[in-house]
């Protein structure tokens, strides 16, 4: 069964070569990542020929309909995924940042843990309708810091208001934002919008212990 779903966009994240797209589902108030699991099946990154709505990139905020699956591939732990399917998509106007507060994480930890990573082996013990691999917080400012690395990559990290570390330097895939840093942008709105969501498992080495882990990155930035 198939059906043309609206979705506000919260993400349009590097994967790959390709993007990620996620947003929350109007008629359910719950996330969804539009996969390309046929397309590709190790991962469901979405190519541009498919993504681009009146000839351009998703933008944060745009009101997507996508026609999509009811179901998709979970590479064995995420829970927001749906299966694309042939159709254009489109864009039927903007939302406005007030009416996605009411979607904000407000729990003690982003996406499960205070770590920089979930392993798969632990989403899998979480029942399927309680397991995030996605999700959006509000962030004041002065909570949200950058850095850049030596390879001249960008990570970000949040704090809570009691300065205890939420989120310790993730990478960020944020395609608009980087491009942004790296024109030597800095924040200027007292507020943040920011979307986490998790990567493909990965070990980062050859002598990594342990499974590989699904990493947390910096998806989506929104300055309100």
């Amino acid at each position: 069964m198939s059906s043309l779903k609206k979705i506000i966009c919260l993400a349009n994240s590097y994967k790959l070569n390709e993007r990620c797209i996620a947003g929350i589902d109007l008629d359910t108030g719950k996330w969804v990542r539009p996969v390309c699991d046929r397309q590709y099946p190790e991962d469901g990154r979405v190519p541009k020929r498919i993504r681009f709505v009146e000839g351009r990139e998703p933008k944060p905020l745009d009101i997507l309909e996508i026609p999509l699956d009811n179901k998709g591939n979970d590479f064995g732990f995420e829970s927001e995924n749906l299966s694309v399917l042939k159709g254009e998509w489109k864009c039927l106007g903007q939302a406005k940042v007030e009416e996605i507060l009411q979607y904000c994480n407000n729990s003690d930890y982003i996406l499960h843990n205070s770590r920089k990573y979930v392993n798969p082996s632990y989403l899998k013990t979480v029942p399927f309708h309680r397991r995030r691999t996605i999700e959006i917080v509000k962030v004041k400012k002065q909570n949200f810091s950058v850095t850049q690395n030596k390879e001249g990559k960008f990570r970000g990290s949040i704090k809570n208001n009691n300065g205890y570390l939420l989120l310790n330097n993730a990478k960020i895939t944020d395609p608009e934002f980087i491009k942004d840093l790296e024109n030597g942008y800095s924040l200027t709105s007292n507020n943040l919008l920011v979307t986490i969501s998790l990567s493909m498992p990965y070990a980062t080495s050859q002598n990594w212990e342990g499974e590989p882990p699904c990493w947390k990155l910096i998806a989506n930035i929104l300055e309100f």
